[in-house]
């Protein structure tokens, strides 16, 4: 369970919701009031959808299936990679690759692309080509390597993407939506949370805001990471004990006298 406090996520912001007039009214459960003109979260509710959210990613991270971060404004590119980081997840920071995860194939084949020319180089097949071709390769790889560098080892469907901003990754989550993968998200007071699993009412701009929303989820993470670890290092002391067991019967039927 998350230790949330109130506190905290005031001093980080992320109470402050849009302007009234830009407000989405699917939002209202998650209002508490309106200052200056400006719509005020619940925080309440955001620590409760915080815990909610966090012991779900827990489960899916001790079952071993990867959590897709997705953030592309200019404020949560950086936090995001490092939280995605910090727990050996993989990222999209850059510009959405259409059909990410409907068409994943593909985007798995420009993948292989990109590490079939880090082969080239490793084996001396890309210092036969022409000066040319080179830099054309170089080219593609450092394409390849700033949008898709980040999923190289998502080698399947993700157990879940968790997203910021879910106005501006719409075609992400309607992807997530067709495939039946599980959204985390921050949802600003603009936005409609009906799509989203797992919405927590939250500032989704603020840089202080999406660090301290994000630092509780990647925590979770982290708890079913750790979990998933210790199960496996109790099943590989098990299988390591289980032989010896099984030799201890034949040991004490030698050990008896003959009749």
């Amino acid at each position: 369970m998350a230790n949330i406090e109130i506190k905290e996520l005031i001093d980080s912001g992320v109470h402050f919701g849009h302007l009234t007039r830009k407000w989405d009214p699917n939002m209202a459960p998650y209002v508490y009031t309106e200052r200056k003109g400006i719509h005020i979260i619940d925080l309440y509710k955001t620590a409760a959808k915080i815990d909610e959210a966090s012991s779900a990613l827990t489960k899916i991270a001790a079952s071993g299936r990867k959590i897709l971060f997705v953030a592309t404004k200019k404020q949560a590119k950086d936090i995001v990679s490092d939280k995605a980081k910090s727990v050996n997840m993989p990222y999209i920071t850059e510009r959405w690759p259409g059909g990410m995860l409907t068409n994943f194939v593909t985007i798995r084949k420009a993948v292989k692309k990109m590490t079939h020319i880090d082969r080239m180089k490793k084996d001396g097949s890309f210092e036969a080509l022409s000066k040319r071709e080179k830099l054309q390769i170089e080219r593609q790889r450092a394409k390849l390597e700033k949008n898709l560098g980040s999923i190289v080892d998502m080698t399947r469907l993700p157990g879940a993407i968790l997203v910021v901003d879910i106005k501006r990754e719409h075609i992400a989550v309607a992807e997530a939506q067709k495939l039946n993968i599980p959204i985390f998200a921050m949802v600003d007071t603009n936005s409609d949370p009906r799509p989203i699993d797992f919405a927590i009412p939250s500032n989704d701009d603020a840089s202080k805001s999406i660090e301290k929303v994000l630092s509780y989820l990647t925590d979770a993470i982290a708890d079913g990471l750790a979990d998933r670890k210790s199960s496996k290092d109790k099943e590989s002391a098990a299988k390591t004990s289980a032989p010896a067991k099984a030799e201890a019967p034949a040991e004490e039927k030698e050990a008896a006298p003959k009749s």
